[in-house]
């Protein structure tokens, strides 16, 4: 791990993010237009973060302790004050200090969470990636054959299946689990860890 000292922008919101995992954004609010469009310039990430308590807008919300850093990949304003934004999760953060801004925006210093290591797959790894690629393989065709070329799939190009850590995170955000258990699931470090609980997840509800 590794120690971020400058303050960073948080965005509590009611969803957990993942690292690689994308999530799509759509901001009106001043404060968090602004947040943007800073981030934009100084091409600085912003954490997102799971509201512990409060809400979405208004005044500040209390986040969780550990939360996604993300990244702009893709940004639209078609309409005046509204922007329409393509974020993709990167790496994982614990909140060491937070402090509210005045206009109710939240900041934080914080601490750098390692990386899933990339470990060689084994049986449980290569059921859950066979049938998630099915998954992902379904949610396009359909997408595909709903809007055409305006289609946009939910999941970042390349996918990962080699990557235990990738297909665990996969599964977290499109499993139907409540928002505490996905950020349990965040926090654990070990990503063969995280695969083996939606191993059993998969096999309780008869998935695989």
């Amino acid at each position: 791990m590794s120690e971020n000292n400058n303050w960073i922008p948080l965005f509590p919101l009611n969803t957990v993010l993942f690292p690689g995992g994308v999530l799509p954004l759509k901001v009106f609010e001043t404060r968090y237009l602004d947040m943007l469009r800073e981030c934009m310039r100084s091409e600085q990430p912003f954490g997102v973060v799971l509201i512990k308590s409060g809400q979405e807008v208004g005044k500040a919300a209390e986040p969780e302790s550990v939360g996604c850093l993300t990244r702009i990949t893709e940004w639209d304003m078609q309409d005046l004050g509204v922007m329409m934004l393509r974020t993709e999760g990167s790496q994982r953060f614990r909140i060491v200090q937070q402090r509210v801004l005045s206009d109710q925006r939240l900041e934080a210093q914080i601490t750098l969470i390692e990386a899933d290591q990339v470990t060689r797959p084994d049986d449980v790894h290569l059921q859950c990636a066979s049938t998630l690629k099915l998954v992902i393989d379904d949610i396009d065709k359909k997408g595909r054959t709903a809007h055409g070329v305006n289609f946009a799939s939910p999941f970042a190009l390349p996918p990962q299946f080699g990557n235990a850590g990738w297909v665990a995170n996969r599964w977290c955000e499109i499993l139907p689990i409540s928002l505490k258990a996905r950020q349990k699931l965040l926090e654990l470090t070990d990503g063969r860890e995280r695969l083996g609980i939606v191993h059993q997840y998969l096999l309780q509800h008869n998935i695989i």
